[in-house]
């Protein structure tokens, strides 16, 4: 007969949401296991955590660690380098305009899974199984996970932080609402030596996507996404490393001077999907396990953040209430209730922009011309988008006060 473990909690998946969430459960107090194998530290591509983010992962204790490993971001610059006859005017959102140091910082994901894995340190309740889940069974009173070794954990709630092949969301049953993208996003880091970005991320809106340098390890260097068509990408892949960084420096008109490539380019193609709910019996979805869209705005990780803190704020209200049972419909109820307007907002303002540079159509070009226009010309509506670009609709008017 199989060993079966108990706790109150199971977080499957042990990325950085992943270990987030384990965290967070543990620190209200809840035996958690963590589930899911060791960093394989092979991830080329950076996070750039911002606003709300960086606030909640002050609360956790583990911004320090994280902080340390990245570089702020105090300017967001856009220029409109989609070659037409009506282009937007290079518009700048500059934190210290609404009375932040910076927007937050951008990290490589392999030294972020690694800070926050840290930050595990000595938690008495939390627990790591380092090794895949092979299935999960949600019954009325408890989630079952079968592990590798034949093992299995008993738990009265199942996060599933275990990505868009979720066991967690699949044995829910809950459906996913996809759609793709005509793009892929070719991602590596490059350093130039001549010039520092000075703390600056500047995205180039070019007629098949976002080009965007983003700052990295130190001011001469910084992280890249190109989104491109899918057979532009695999063009671009397979230059050699001296032809790749000539490109790639005409792409980025000459800002930076010239480009050493640092890291293997590696190639994402572009989709779309939201979860048509964000829980199930004894589950609770998170992260790319209820919405993934393209990256673009940085939102990606930010909003799985926001996934974190509103779970951990149900549960916490519940205990409070002395409501044992952490997995209870009602707790994840209002989970899902409060998290649709955030993720849905999310989604839509990620999917309009992504579109409106590949679209033909005059009025969704010149909707877009028109707003960077008139957030470059108009400081109030350019404070509004930055505030909304780092929280939650119910929280961005209090950014920066």
């Amino acid at each position: 007969m199989s060993e079966i473990k108990t706790a109150d909690v199971a977080v499957v998946g042990s990325g950085p949401a992943g270990h987030v969430a384990a965290i967070q459960m543990a620190k209200l107090g809840l035996k958690c296991v963590l589930i899911g194998p060791a960093h394989s530290g092979t991830d080329g591509r950076t996070t750039a955590l911002l606003g709300s983010s960086v606030t909640y992962l002050e609360q956790l204790g583990l911004w320090n660690q994280v902080r340390a490993q990245g570089q702020a971001l105090r300017v967001m610059r856009l220029f409109d380098d989609t070659g037409r006859l009506i282009r937007a005017p290079i518009t700048e959102f500059d934190s210290s305009e609404i009375g932040l140091e910076s927007f937050g910082y951008n990290i490589d994901n392999n030294k972020l899974v690694k800070a926050l894995h840290e930050g595990i340190g000595d938690l008495e309740d939390l627990i790591e199984d380092q090794q895949f889940a092979t299935s999960v069974k949600l019954e009325d009173d408890h989630a079952l996970i079968d592990m590798q070794d034949g093992s299995q954990w008993q738990v009265k709630l199942a996060i599933a932080a275990d990505g868009r092949k979720s066991l967690v969301k699949e044995a829910a049953g809950v459906e996913m609402r996809k759609w793709s993208y005509p793009q892929a996003a070719l991602v590596l880091n490059l350093h130039h030596k001549s010039h520092s970005h000075n703390n600056s991320s500047t995205e180039f809106h070019t007629p098949s996507g976002p080009f965007t340098l983003v700052p990295y390890e130190n001011a001469n260097t910084s992280s890249l996404v190109c989104v491109v068509t899918p057979e532009e990408a695999e063009e671009l892949k397979v230059l050699d490393r001296e032809a790749l960084a000539l490109e790639l420096e005409k792409r980025a008109h000459h800002l930076y001077g010239k480009f050493e490539i640092l890291t293997q380019p590696q190639i994402f193609p572009l989709a779309g999907m939201i979860a048509k709910q964000f829980h199930g019996p004894r589950a609770a979805l998170i992260a790319e396990s209820a919405h993934v869209f393209p990256p673009i705005g940085a939102q990606g990780l930010n909003l799985s953040l926001r996934d974190i803190e509103e779970l951990s704020s149900q549960i916490g209200q519940a205990l409070g209430a002395g409501q044992k049972d952490v997995g209870a419909e009602s707790i994840l109820e209002a989970y899902d209730k409060a998290r649709r307007t955030d993720i849905w907002s999310r989604t839509a303002g990620v999917h309009m922009l992504n579109m409106s540079l590949l679209s033909s159509i005059p009025v969704l070009q010149g909707l877009r011309t028109a707003g960077l226009a008139a957030a470059k010309s108009f400081s109030p509506l350019r404070k509004l988008l930055m505030k909304a670009g780092l929280d939650s609709p119910s929280r961005f008017s209090k950014v920066g006060e």
